[in-house]
């Protein structure tokens, strides 16, 4: 049977920190009050004494299966999707010139790597599976729960996959018949077979949709790097590589040719698709539990994918611009890569390319659904959703089933339902505009925690040393301070109109993604008052949250009820 433990940052756990959360049962136990805004908090004694030395990080050494070489492929591959495929043309576009477009991706670079920084010093810091949901629990204690039900709604609502599901079915038919127009109808049907394909894989046949999932991962550094090398061999016009009639990208006058022609607002969404090309350095921070020495380990391996991926996705860049004219590049849509290796080499090899760049696109959709139907399983095991038994089972397949089917539908809804012509760039914005949000509020909070006390205002300089932060790893403070204003830019510019004769989307208005993302943290609002607040007042009982530890030894979080005495 599970038995209940206690922890604290620092690694143990006292009773202070156990709060409500919801659980299938109900317990008659007596219980401590204290009010919180409209929320009554109660500690309720069910922790034995001696277990409140356990430390949470406790967790056994079969489980801890992750090394330096392992950890950074977590990031690497999951940085690494298909971005650098699919999004050089939106961004060209959205700069409107290729010496822009380059400052650009050098931003996001940067700001990339300041986020790296700053989830290493949280993640030394709780060294806990969980990533984002641990930082913003541990910043943004009241109201309790507040935030958790906000990124439970994220979690579940939003279709991480979808944009990565419209790339995979535009390169297939491209691979099928390259001198056609692509059918959006046709690729929205092919990415709906790959999230399904997917789904069986990861729900019902686990090994191998592993063996798979590694398999193709190395498809995504092998394109890379032929894309670099072919790239940079063409601009020194070695024999094999040499072209006719180079494009003219590089010439100082044409680099800059356009610049801003669409506006601030065209520009920031860009740098979106910059980003959203880095999503992933946080990724390790989702299975710290899992990693060897995990305060060394993500140290040594966080900086030296994100460094990786920053010099590969310039060289790509650079190879595209260097085989490819901008205006075609621009009017290529997602299929980029493609078209760099049929101006080398033909139709017969723009063929190829597009068969392999859609097997990385596969294995990076098996990827992020193996990630997140694991998200929404933690979220039921812990008893913040709704029918979580259902979500926190593995049965039938000794899988998540429940987890990635949900992850599935949302993200079969998005590729089906948005107008076809927007379907990619709305799924992408929609996945990277939640991302801002949630970064500038983690970064804001390490802001605060960071701020010296003759910056602090006495009645706020209690609350910042009750955080006891003492992390193994510390960024700089001007790189926090970066990382927030950087994602503050990105939360507000997306509202200003974008210039008079661009348009973000064909169909949609440019302010949709960002709608739709706030809609959803009301959402969560909602769900956070009727599930902690309302329900419980109605049915006098309060959710009581607390760790325990399972039979084979690992730690959670669990909910149950508590009926007020």
């Amino acid at each position: 049977m599970p038995s209940s433990i206690g922890a604290s940052g620092s690694g143990t756990v006292n009773t202070s920190e156990r709060e409500p959360l919801l659980g299938s049962g109900e317990d008659t136990e007596s219980v401590s009050s204290k009010k919180y805004a409209s929320v009554d908090v109660r500690a309720a004694a069910i922790v034995d004494e001696d277990d409140l030395e356990m430390r949470l990080e406790d967790v056994p050494d079969y489980k801890r299966q992750l090394g330096l070489l392992s950890t950074s492929s977590l990031i690497f591959n999951r940085v690494i999707g298909t971005g650098i495929f699919a999004t050089p043309s939106v961004i060209l576009r959205s700069s409107g010139s290729v010496g822009l477009s380059l400052i650009m991706w050098l931003l996001g670079a940067t700001v990339a790597l300041c986020g790296t920084a700053v989830y290493m010093e949280l993640g030394t810091g709780l060294p806990r599976n969980g990533g984002e949901k641990n930082y913003l629990e541990f910043i943004y204690k009241r109201p309790k729960l507040l935030v958790t039900c906000i990124y439970a709604i994220y979690a579940v609502l939003t279709g991480w996959q979808a944009a990565s599901c419209s790339v995979f079915g535009e390169y297939v038919l491209h691979a099928l018949d390259p001198s056609h127009p692509l059918s959006p109808n046709k690729a929205r049907l092919a990415g709906v077979i790959c999230i399904t394909v997917a789904l069986f894989l990861h729900g019902a046949a686990l090994k191998t949709g592993l063996r798979i999932q590694n398999a193709l991962g190395l498809f995504k550094l092998f394109v890379l790097i032929v894309i670099a090398l072919s790239g940079l061999a063409s601009l020194l016009r070695v024999k094999g590589f040499r072209l006719e009639n180079p494009p003219r990208n590089f010439e100082w006058d044409r680099m800059w040719e356009g610049s801003l022609a669409g506006g601030v607002n065209a520009f920031v969404t860009g740098l979106f698709n910059v980003i959203w090309c880095f999503i992933g350095y946080s990724n390790a921070n989702y299975a710290l539990a899992e990693v060897r020495d995990p305060v060394r380990t993500l140290k040594r391996a966080a900086p030296l994918a994100m460094l990786s991926v920053t010099l590969v996705y310039l060289l790509a860049n650079i190879a595209y611009l260097a085989v490819v004219d901008k205006d075609e590049i621009v009017r290529s849509g997602r299929i980029v890569a493609a078209l760099h290796f049929g101006r080398l080499w033909g139709v017969g090899a723009e063929r190829a390319v597009s068969v392999i760049v859609a097997l990385s696109t596969l294995g990076n959709i098996l990827a992020v659904l193996f990630t997140h139907g694991r998200v929404v399983q933690e979220l039921g095991r812990e008893g913040v959703l709704p029918f979580s038994s259902i979500f926190a089972s593995n049965e039938p397949f000794n899988a998540p089933f429940a987890g990635l089917f949900e992850q599935w539908l949302v993200t079969t809804s998005l590729v089906l339902l948005v107008p076809p012509g927007d379907t990619y760039l709305f799924m992408l914005n929609l996945s990277s505009y939640p991302l801002a949000l949630i970064n500038m509020f983690v970064s804001g909070g390490l802001v605060f925690i960071h701020l010296p006390d003759s910056w602090t205002p006495k009645r706020l300089r209690e609350l910042r040393t009750s955080y006891a932060w003492r992390p193994p790893f510390r960024a700089w403070t001007p790189v926090v301070l970066f990382f927030f204003v950087s994602n503050i830019f990105l939360v507000v510019v997306p509202l200003i109109p974008p210039a008079r004769g661009y348009r973000v989307y064909e169909a949609l208005p440019y302010w949709l993604h960002v709608l739709v993302a706030w809609i959803i943290s009301l959402v969560g609002v909602v769900y956070w008052y009727v599930w902690v607040v309302w329900l419980p007042r109605r049915g006098g009982y309060v959710l009581v949250r607390d760790w325990i530890r399972d039979d084979d030894g690992t730690s959670r979080r669990v909910v149950r009820k508590v009926k007020v005495s």
